[in-house]
């Protein structure tokens, strides 16, 4: 499933069908799984559901799996040590700038109203672009979360 685009390989559109799993480093695991799971709503992965080359790590609390509606899988790393450079979010610290979950545009709005209950900072937002809107906000260490919605015209 390469195509030939003057001398070097490249994939052909299609070839990659979808995002497997997301790997997060978490510094405070507690932290992260009431913010993914009980904030966010997500379904963390127990028992049978949980892969088994992750078992015993989930087991022994290094590892949690969130697993969205459309089936991507959130692994959460624990990393104790784990801190950015530089204290301020707002520099960017990895090569990753944010994780974004889609939501239906008749939901936006309560799902902002569940980031300022909980007292999450909000880092941008909300916005009102072309695209639709988004609200912007950071995970327990810091990571960038978007929640965005398509423009309510395009349902």
């Amino acid at each position: 499933m390469l195509s030939n685009s003057c001398t070097k390989s490249v994939l052909a559109p299609g070839v990659l069908r979808k995002v497997h799993h997301i790997a997060l480093n978490v510094k405070d695991m507690q932290a992260s799984r009431h913010f993914y799971g009980t904030i966010l709503g997500l379904h963390e992965l127990t028992g049978d559901e949980v892969p088994a080359t992750l078992v015993e790590l989930v087991a022994a609390g290094k590892v949690a799996n969130f697993i969205t509606p459309d089936g991507t899988i959130i692994d959460l790393f624990g990393e104790s040590e784990l801190s950015p450079p530089d204290p301020n979010p707002e520099k960017t610290f990895t090569r990753a700038y944010h994780l974004a979950f889609d939501i239906e545009p008749q939901l936006f709005d309560q799902a902002v109203a569940v980031i300022k209950d909980n007292q999450i900072a909000i880092a941008h937002g909300p916005v009102t672009r072309p695209t639709g809107r988004g609200v912007y906000f950071y995970d327990p260490d810091g990571f960038m979360v978007e929640i965005r919605c398509d423009p309510e015209d395009s349902q």
